[in-house]
């Protein structure tokens, strides 16, 4: 059965990819952090600095409206002035200089008193103008004669209405805007319009407020992106529309880095608060930021402590006793591992490991054991062929002297057949030296001689240093009588039987040759295929010993190359025997040679 080896290259080892998890989990941890600490840093600075400019506009706001206030009740006082009313109350025809300047000083006095306006003009309906400056503002009559520009303030039926330079009805002739208060002034007996009054606070209220509150990122707007004070850079940042009175805010980056953009307007009043401020460290949580490095840390510590305990704890040893296994496996060797493990586990593989081991090893030996009881039941059961087979044939041949000679050679065809048998029973012994099979090949050829006469010449050339090797019983004499009655004899001419060994590197070369008719390739073929099944179909009878004895030697070797045949038809056929046992030259086999020379 063939085993498919697993190759190491088509499984990840457990070493390299924990190392890839411990990297991807620190990456992951890093990147988590990293962001988190971004997010959080983002998210903190974010919030205070909207927190900030929450504070500073609703601040700022609260004072633009407390002040806005104070000048709406200013403009209630100027009103009720009694030099304003008698202007107001005159006939055209009685309004002179005079009663002008009067009404202005009264104006003047109540402006002296409570300060920041910047001038107030009233307009009766007849266009009778009077004005606290005379100089620094420019009014479009038009304008103010028109109904469209006059409906906002007679709507509000007396109440303040607030804008920018009149809704277009005067400005400064420098170009500083102001906000108006408008009023329709009533008198108070009829509750007749008496006029109109527009009281103009100038933008250098606001620059005195931003100042006491030492605001510099600070922009005031009018409602149609008038820039009124402050950071005059930041009127490019108008929104388009006028925001609400909650602070709206923008982050954006710019060159400096991180921006936060905010905006409101205020109240009733027609402008709008801008602020622009960078991401500063002030809302940067650092106590927090310290407790997340510190878990960080003891994390990545973690991490690395896990890996150095399962690394020396789990996959060392793995690695460990795999190597055990691979060099008894290079080593073709079945060895227990005897190899001190730490944990339970580990202890569990090695054992398994280790009873795998003797359970096969027990598996080698029962298949060991069966081998060879099959093979010397095989052996047993070729000589038990083997000897019958022969006796046959050698009574036969005695038969035959008997009949045609006298007793004297029946004699002695006896003791040759007895000193055969002797050499041939050997007490039971399977293996015996070449020196005795030899012997016993001798002794056969005696006997046939006595049959056959002088048509068999056997030569042997049987050097020193071969005699004590170990060899199968009976493996020379088949192939002699295969010799006789398959070759020489079929020639009808005398023939020549020689029998050679010689030692090469420990393995002895035995070979027997003979001068008969020779065989034809189809037959060497078949005489060598035993065990594919055209052995069977041979009669019993044709080459039987030489079959028995090659497949005696090729148990006997475990090869089965150790018989070869050459052969020419005609000339001869040689057999030739290789047998890889050790020499044996022990006194057990010195006391075979003398037991059965006893006999």
């Amino acid at each position: 059965m063939n085993v498919k080896r697993v190759s190491k290259k088509s499984k990840k080892s457990l070493s390299g990819s924990l190392k890839s998890l411990i990297i991807v989990l620190i990456f992951l941890v890093i990147a988590a952090f990293i962001f988190s600490i971004y997010s959080i840093i983002n998210n903190e600075r974010k919030a205070y600095e909207i927190s900030e400019s929450e504070g500073v506009l609703r601040t700022l706001s609260d004072s633009i409206e407390s002040s806005m206030e104070n000048f709406t009740e200013v403009s209630r006082l100027i009103i009720t002035d009694n030099r304003l009313v008698e202007f107001l109350r005159a006939d055209a025809d009685k309004v002179d200089m005079g009663m002008i300047n009067d009404a202005r000083f009264g104006v003047l006095d109540i402006l002296y008193v409570t300060g920041g306006a910047d001038s107030v003009v009233v307009f009766r309906d007849d266009m009778i103008m009077m004005t606290t400056d005379r100089t620094s503002y420019e009014y479009d009559r038009e304008l103010i004669q028109d109904e469209r520009w006059r409906a906002p303030i007679l709507e509000a039926r007396g109440r303040a209405v607030l804008s920018i330079n009149g809704n277009g009805a005067l400005k400064r002739k420098d170009g500083r805007p102001v906000i108006t208060i408008a009023r329709e002034i009533n008198d108070v007996l009829t509750q007749k319009r008496t006029g109109i009054m527009l009281m103009n606070i100038s933008s250098d209220v606001f620059v005195r407020m931003l100042g006491k509150l030492n605001y510099k990122n600070i922009c005031i707007a009018g409602n149609d992106g008038t820039y009124i004070a402050g950071n005059e850079n930041l009127e490019k940042y108008y929104p388009g529309k006028m925001p609400g009175n909650s602070p709206e805010h923008t982050s954006f980056d710019a060159d400096e880095g991180r921006m936060l953009f905010s905006c409101c307007s205020v109240g009733d009043v027609p402008v709008i608060i801008m602020r622009l401020s960078p991401y500063g460290s002030e809302g940067i949580p650092y106590g927090l930021l310290y407790v997340m490095i510190f878990l960080m840390v003891f994390f990545i510590i973690v991490v690395f402590a896990v890996a150095t305990f399962v690394t020396k704890n789990l996959t060392r040893p793995v690695y460990a006793l795999s190597a055990i296994m691979e060099k008894n496996r290079e080593a073709g060797t079945l060895e227990q591992i005897d190899m001190e493990v730490a944990y339970r586990e580990l202890d569990m593989l090695k054992e398994g490991y280790n009873n795998l081991i003797v359970h096969v090893e027990e598996l080698i030996t029962t298949l060991v054991d069966k081998e060879h009881s099959l093979r010397d039941a095989e052996m047993r059961v070729l000589q038990e062929q083997i000897k019958p087979h022969f006796l046959y044939n050698s009574l036969a041949t005695i038969g035959f002297l008997a009949l045609d000679a006298g007793a004297d050679n029946v004699h002695n065809a006896l003791e040759t057949l007895g000193s055969f048998y002797r050499n041939f029973l050997n007490k039971g012994s399977r293996e015996i030296p070449l020196e005795l099979e030899v012997k016993i090949v001798k002794d056969y050829l005696s006997l046939q001689k006595l049959r056959y006469g002088d048509i068999i010449e056997d030569v042997y050339d049987i050097p020193e240093d071969t005699l004590r090797f170990i060899v199968p019983k009976l493996i020379l004499q088949p192939l002699v009588e295969n010799s006789i009655y398959h070759g020489i004899r079929l020639t009808g001419e005398k023939g020549t039987i020689k029998i050679c060994s010689r030692l090469e590197r420990g393995v002895l070369h035995l070979t027997v040759r003979d001068t008969g008719v020779g065989m034809s390739r189809e037959k060497i073929e078949k005489l060598l295929d035993i065990g594919s099944g055209d052995d069977k179909e041979e009669p019993l009878n044709e080459s039987f010993g030489l079959r028995a004895t090659i497949k005696r030697l090729r148990v006997y070797c475990g090869n089965k190359d150790a018989v070869s045949i050459r052969s020419e038809i005609g000339e001869y056929t040689e057999i030739e025997m290789l047998i890889s046992r050790p020499l044996n030259t022990g006194r057990e086999d010195e006391q075979i040679i003398q037991g059965n020379d006893n006999r």
